[in-house]
């Protein structure tokens, strides 16, 4: 007697699995949502961590092909934007950070 469901499903067909694509989906569309987040975030504090996290993330959202792709698109200007402010701000006082 088995009281689990087994870890393999094998396929019928009848019935296709689309359960792991469609987690993919999900998850490349939190990673653009987060990247938005982040770069939008990053813009007021620790820019030189978050900037490059919503590159990446943007970036793995868009050549994964989420549906969010306007959002992914924003965390990449965002955090390109967080980079171009903290080279800015590097350049006007000689440091790693910046303070208003």
């Amino acid at each position: 007697m088995q009281l689990t469901a087994p870890a393999h499903r094998t396929p019928d067909a009848k019935r296709p699995t689309r359960t792991a694509r469609r987690t993919g989906i999900h998850d490349t569309d939190g990673m653009a949502v987060a990247a938005f987040v982040l770069g939008l975030l990053g813009l007021l504090v620790l820019n030189v961590f978050l900037g490059p996290i919503a590159v990446a993330l943007a970036s793995i959202a868009l050549w994964r092909g989420t549906a969010r792709r306007g959002r992914a698109l924003l965390g990449l200007g965002l955090g390109v934007a967080d980079l171009l402010v903290l080279v800015v701000f590097m350049s006007a006082d000689n440091t790693m950070s910046w303070s208003l």
